[in-house]
């Protein structure tokens, strides 16, 4: 062994050390020190493709599993991880690829098929992604990753007692229990029980007392815990715990409400945008990307722009279904207008908020492919999507709703491929729509945590619609939130009129099912009668927003 071989190990186990003490800088100089003098140092090309992976630089991850792949071509675990990787990117093709490479190498690598799953799931194949997991699963009965991704397809196939059992199952096999019992609590919230739901979040609350983010869920649904003690407690948790973006994040959240309790408006904006500005931080690089992808990259697509021709109808049910979009933005009364539409005497399959149409047109995007150059074709990729999804159901005459609220993006696509669809807008003083997504954390999508990037959204939002309404006049059917709650005998007649849908007294009395889901924050809501919308509460916010929605038109 020679002298640079020596140092390379010292130095190597030196950067090993530090990158498990999450002491990633460190570790990080240290790898591309080795890099230097070994530029094909297998073990620190992996090594730092994983940290740059761990703090979300996922552009410099695939760089350099892809180098490593090079380097050791037949090693499995680059192809498994450069295809969670390419998920991260939403390069969901080659992510696939990327493990499926890594499971014909290693037949038996659980790790391979936990990340196949995952990137299945985000596709929207839900019933196979559900089989790789399982997969996984038999191969490693306590792998993580596994359990946890099964546990979403479950829920995006609306089987909520079955994701349940894989936390169950979580809980029980992680050190710390406490992410697995905030996800129970977050399922039981989705079906109505409250009361289970606190019992969840407060055994998380038990085993990781100074995990904020559990007190934010917990004060959802009890704001008596909102006292001066927890006050206390957030204030010193902030104070010894700088470096934790997440969780200060949290802090400032559950601050507001205090602030919101005292009727200090501007206090609690000021604490709210601190809270945004934090999580996105904690988010480091990978909120950058899909904030340009939705303010920039998609509305700017000529494809979708485009009007084309609208394929015919075929003479079978299963393969020309009529589904039920609800579009506009978070917060603007879709999860009640869905609930009515399912409501009534006509079983329909409930979609929510299930993506598919985002996820498919994001990946012809990434890889620069046409969306529209076979569109017979994606009309049957994306019909299987929603089978697998569980939504195409002879028992509904396959009706079925979809109120995945960025879909005003695919109007065009929506039209051409799918002839007996119905779209509803739904509509909401903007002012109100801001200033919830504002108050309430959406962590999932990206612009929500900048008010510029929340008008810039609304604006490309009010634009799409006034664009396809002028070439296509009463093809958008646009239910008022305002009139609904004022009128919801009247409003919802039309409503279900303009679905083709019978109306009944039950359209109104969604609040009395039992088997009632709902995956949004509507989901307490939406257990009670419709209530008369009151614009007065939001009217402090106005001054606030000011400096904002001045250039906006249709803020003033």
């Amino acid at each position: 062994m020679n002298t640079n071989d020596v140092n390379v190990n010292k130095i190597f186990s030196e950067a090993i050390k530090n990158h498990k003490d999450n002491n990633f800088n460190v570790a990080e100089k240290l790898y591309k020190k080795i890099l230097k003098i070994d530029p094909i140092h297998f073990n620190s090309t992996f090594y730092l493709a994983s940290l740059f992976a761990q703090i979300r630089n996922f552009s410099k991850a695939k760089e350099l599993f892809e180098k490593a792949i090079k380097i050791k071509p037949n090693y499995a675990l680059a192809y498994s991880n450069l295809g969670a990787v390419l998920k991260e990117l939403g390069n969901f093709e080659d992510s696939l690829l990327a493990c499926e490479r890594a499971i014909k190498i290693e037949p038996n690598n659980a790790l391979a098929y936990a990340n196949l799953g995952a990137v299945l799931r985000e596709l929207g194949k839900f019933k196979d992604s559900v089989d790789a997991c399982e997969k996984a699963i038999k191969i490693q009965s306590n792998n993580l990753g596994a359990l946890h991704n099964l546990a979403l397809s479950l829920v995006g196939m609306n089987e909520i007692k079955k994701a349940m059992s894989c936390y169950k199952m979580l809980s029980k096999i992680q050190t710390n229990p406490g992410n697995a019992y905030q996800n129970l609590g977050k399922l039981n919230v989705m079906i109505g029980e409250k009361k289970e739901a606190i019992n969840f979040y407060q055994l998380a609350i038990k085993h990781e007392p100074e995990n904020l983010s559990y007190y934010h869920s917990l004060s959802d649904l009890d704001e008596n815990i909102l006292d001066e003690n927890l006050k206390v407690k957030i204030n010193n948790i902030i104070a010894k715990d700088k470096n934790n973006n997440q969780n200060i994040a949290y802090a400032n959240f559950l601050l507001s409400k205090y602030e919101l309790n005292s009727k200090n408006y501007q206090s609690e904006f000021s604490y709210l945008i601190n809270g945004h500005n934090y999580y996105v931080e904690s988010r480091k690089k990978g909120y950058s990307h899909d904030v340009d992808y939705w303010l920039n990259k998609l509305p700017k697509n000529e494809e979708l722009n485009k009007s084309i021709n609208v394929i015919k109808k075929t003479t079978s049910s299963l393969e020309n279904p009529t589904p039920i979009f609800i579009v506009g933005v978070p917060r603007c009364g879709s999860t009640l207008t869905e609930k009515i539409i399912a409501s009534g005497s006509q079983f329909i399959t409930i979609g929510e908020e299930i993506g598919l149409l985002s996820s498919f047109v994001k990946e012809k995007i990434i890889r620069k492919k046409s969306i529209f150059s076979d569109i017979e074709n994606s009309r049957t990729e994306l019909i299987n999507k929603y089978k697998q999804s569980n939504l195409l159901k002879k028992k509904s005459n396959y009706i079925f709703t979809d109120k995945t609220l960025d879909n005003f993006f695919y109007i065009n696509l929506i039209r051409a491929i799918f002839p007996n669809a119905k779209i509803i807008n739904c509509v909401r003083d903007p002012l109100l729509s801001i200033m919830s997504i504002v108050k309430n954390h959406f962590p999932t999508v990206s612009w929500c945590h900048n008010i510029e990037h929340i008008f810039k959204y609304f604006d490309i939002y009010y634009k799409k619609i006034e664009s396809f309404n002028k070439l296509f006049p009463n093809y958008i059917y646009k239910l008022d939130l305002k009139k609904l709650s004022n009128e919801p005998i009247k409003e919802s007649k039309k409503l279900m009129k303009f679905c083709n849908l019978p109306w009944n007294q039950k359209c109104l009395e969604f609040y009395k099912r039992k088997d009632l889901i709902s995956k949004t924050t509507s989901n307490v809501t939406l257990r009670q009668k419709i209530y008369k919308q009151s614009s007065e509460k939001y009217l402090p916010y106005k001054n606030l927003l000011k400096k904002y929605g001045d250039k906006y038109s249709w803020f003033n």
